[in-house]
């Protein structure tokens, strides 16, 4: 008997899904940073055993869209929801705020939920009790589980748990693959990372990178990069004086890339003004969202 299956995590922005999506892959495929949206795509993990296969899918934290882009996010999320085998939402011990949508269609169908509390070393069992009690009414028929994806607290138990929930079926991707996602676009979310870990207010959020070479010879991979902003003014600050600061992402980028690659890399990046793009359809569309 083999099992596969698609389980999704949801929650709002900021609870660890990334963090637990790498914990429970046992690679470093999503991006981490303590800003808020740093995830804006549905990105596949896959784990493979002799007798199953489990699809996670990282997903944008919920949120009221402001623009095209984030309603393209959202989309992601309505598409996790349609074709989950197991749903894990994430909470925090001290959260009470959801999007009521979202819990009302996960509610209405009949997808198992796990119902997970993370960051509990950040808590006190107190308030991880009194967190249990609330998310029991809010899924009355889903089991609640408190985790730590950062410490990998209980990440053996709901794994074991989470292999209780999958259908029988043959798996849906050849056994060695790790993710369905190019490996242009990992090396494009390693250099938007160090953008959101270097860069404050309105900088990281109005940044998107595109991969445009990616050249592997003998003994070095050659990557070329552009980073699109929607002002001028954005262009200049993230070039930084006499191009330091884009020089310190670009160093920051190329040491995670060879981490990531085990091969030297050669990367270039370079900076170009796109207007509002964030708000204009055919520019999120060319970036890979989907409206």
């Amino acid at each position: 008997m083999h099992k596969a299956g698609f389980v999704n995590l949801l929650g709002n922005p900021n609870v660890g899904k990334s963090t637990l999506m790498n914990a429970l892959v046992g690679e470093r495929l999503s991006i981490i940073t303590a800003k808020a949206q740093t995830t804006r795509h549905r990105i596949k993990g896959i784990v493979n055993g002799d007798d199953y296969q489990i699809i996670y899918s990282d997903l944008p934290g919920i949120l009221a869209p402001a623009y095209k882009m984030q309603e393209a996010m959202m989309g992601f999320v309505n598409e996790a929801l349609e074709d989950a085998d197991l749903i894990l939402y994430l909470v925090e011990p001290d959260e009470r705020r959801y999007d009521t949508n979202v819990v009302e269609k996960i509610r209405a169908s009949s997808v198992p939920t796990l119902l997970l509390i993370n960051k509990i070393d950040t808590s006190t069992p107190e308030k991880v009790q009194e967190s249990e009690a609330f998310w029991q009414t809010v899924f009355p028929n889903s089991r609640i589980l408190p985790i730590s994806a950062r410490e990998h607290i209980h990440i053996d138990v709901l794994q074991a748990g989470i292999l209780e929930y999958l259908p029988e079926s043959p798996p849906y991707f050849p056994k060695d693959d790790l993710t369905d996602k190019p490996m242009r676009f990992f090396m494009s979310e390693i250099i938007r990372e160090k953008i959101l870990l270097n860069y404050k207010k309105e900088i990281p959020y109005s940044v998107e990178v595109v991969v445009e070479n990616f050249k592997e010879e003998d003994n070095i991979i050659r990557i070329a990069a552009m980073i699109y902003v929607e002002r001028e003014s954005q262009k200049a600050i993230l070039i930084g004086h006499q191009g330091t600061a884009v020089k310190t992402v670009g160093i920051q980028a190329r040491e995670d890339m060879e981490a990531f690659l085990e091969k030297k890399v050669f990367l270039e990046l370079r900076v170009k003004v796109l207007k509002d793009w964030r708000n204009h359809e055919l520019s999120v569309k060319r970036f890979g969202y989907k409206l």
